[in-house]
């Protein structure tokens, strides 16, 4: 990547003519090498592999889609979940995250309006240690049973960055404009 042109002594007009003119974004160009970690998957032997894997629906997605991947006996009938009944749904995967990053699960907002589907964990947090199956922990709060259908995008999954703490036990907290108002206190609009 050349970079031309400096702030110093170059007008910014100058400076992004010059960006540009040397190829163009360094984060579009970055997108998808090394500023993009990668997500290990491996596949349960019993998986159907017709079925996809996590994917973004559109190059602007934060969060990948996750499909349900039932084993051979339950693809035909898929799943009820029943009002209010909760069940982990199986994706036929399991995943190595990179150290340093937490894969969080989330609902699909489509299933959570016109369905009532959730998590009721949400964010369901996957820690990069873990190396179990991956699995989706849907609630129906509809008023109807909800049949999950084998290959239906059920949650999304987005890798995101972590930092552990120190914890120090101390004697008091510093003082802030807020102190201690908790729920309601900022106001109501």
């Amino acid at each position: 990547m050349r970079w031309h042109g400096v702030w110093r002594g170059a007008s910014r007009m100058r400076w992004e003519h010059r960006f540009h003119a040397s190829g163009g974004d360094i984060w579009a160009k970055a997108k998808g090498t090394a500023l993009r970690p990668v997500l290990k998957l491996l596949r349960e032997a019993w998986a159907d592999h017709a079925i996809a894997l996590p994917a973004y629906a559109t190059a602007g997605a934060a969060g990948a889609d996750i499909r349900a991947n039932f084993p051979p006996d339950a693809r035909d009938q898929g799943l009820v979940l029943a009002p209010m009944a909760r069940e982990i749904v199986p994706t036929g995967f399991r995943v190595e995250i990179p150290a340093g990053f937490e894969m969080q699960i989330r609902p699909r907002s489509g299933l959570a309006r016109d369905h009532g589907i959730t998590l009721p964990n949400t964010p369901g947090t996957i820690d990069s240690d873990y190396r179990g199956p991956l699995g989706v922990l849907l609630v129906n709060f509809g008023d109807a049973p909800f049949t999950i259908a084998h290959g239906m995008r059920i949650a999304q999954m987005i890798v995101a960055p972590v930092v552990q703490v120190r914890f120090t036990l101390v004697e008091a907290l510093s003082p802030s404009a807020r102190g201690e108002g908790g729920f309601g206190s900022t106001g109501r609009h």
